[in-house]
């Protein structure tokens, strides 16, 4: 992000595939399937499947604000290079560090159980990781907004917004931002509150393949941020690319989901001819 587009609706459009990614960032994925869970369990399913929205929303709120913040005082101040290297090494660890846990989540699962999301900002919740009302959720997902991170992410397209077209455009750009991670974060409560109500092997199953690509790729994208910072040359290739890099991390998510509903339903399409044929044997 270090050079972001001029033109306006180029911009929109990054700004929405970063909101995109920006939902399925690991600890968002790990925080709301454990507030899915938890309401499933409280006998709030509307809640549960609407937990991920919420949060979106909380998360988003506290995105626009800085937005708006930054947009108004960008002609009194400027980000430091420093800001923006600290930025992306905090968010290259917790990528690294994320997408091991997920890793391992999946390998220590047992033959029976369902892989939950692993997180790390969820640990610092204590009870609102229990959060049960709506308004609690969202707070919980702003919250989440104060990383250092989210925050000089969001201070760079503000800068640039502000540069083109004011603070309005900084805070139209920070609802794009937060639209995106509604599509993302909503649609990742309503799976996992889909696989609590199926609870069985196809849950097993699809949690699995889930797992597996959200730590894999979490690892590979913080890889890749090493080797930008330190190889000139692909970090110069990859300038310009931010969106396109944005949608093949949604395509590849989105591909994962299809192969862990794909698998899931062979498996359980495979237990129920079994049965009938193995009676031939018998």
């Amino acid at each position: 992000m270090d050079n972001l587009p001029n033109d306006w609706l180029a911009l929109l459009a990054l700004v929405f595939a970063l909101g995109l990614k920006h939902g399925f960032d690991p600890d968002h994925l790990a925080t709301i399937d454990g507030l899915t869970r938890f309401n499933a369990a409280s006998n709030k399913p509307r809640l549960s499947r609407w937990s991920g929205l919420l949060f979106s929303l909380g998360h988003g709120a506290v995105v626009t604000a800085v937005a708006v913040l930054v947009g108004i005082i960008a002609k009194k101040w400027e980000i430091p290079v420093w800001v923006e290297d600290l930025g992306a090494w905090i968010s290259i660890l917790f990528l690294l560090a994320l997408g091991a846990a997920n890793l391992a989540a999946v390998l220590r699962a047992g033959p029976g159980q369902v892989v939950r999301m692993v997180g790390l900002k969820g640990r610092w919740l204590g009870q609102l990781s229990q959060a049960s009302h709506p308004a609690m959720i969202a707070f919980v997902g702003a919250l989440f907004a104060f990383s250092f991170d989210t925050l000089s992410q969001t201070a760079l397209f503000s800068l640039t917004a502000s540069s083109m077209a004011g603070w309005l455009f900084s805070a139209a750009l920070g609802m794009v931002f937060m639209l995106g991670m509604i599509a993302t974060d909503g649609l990742n409560g309503l799976w996992v509150s889909r696989l609590i109500n199926k609870a069985d092997e196809r849950a097993q199953i699809a949690s699995r393949v889930m797992g597996l690509a959200v730590g894999s790729l979490s690892i590979l994208i913080g890889l890749f941020g090493i080797a930008k910072y330190f190889f000139p040359g692909i970090a110069a290739r990859s300038e310009g690319h931010e969106m396109l890099m944005g949608l093949a991390v949604i395509g590849t998510v989105a591909l994962s989901f299809y192969l862990a509903l794909h698998l899931a339903r062979r498996q359980t399409v495979a237990h129920a001819v079994l049965p009938s044929d193995s009676g031939i044997y018998k």
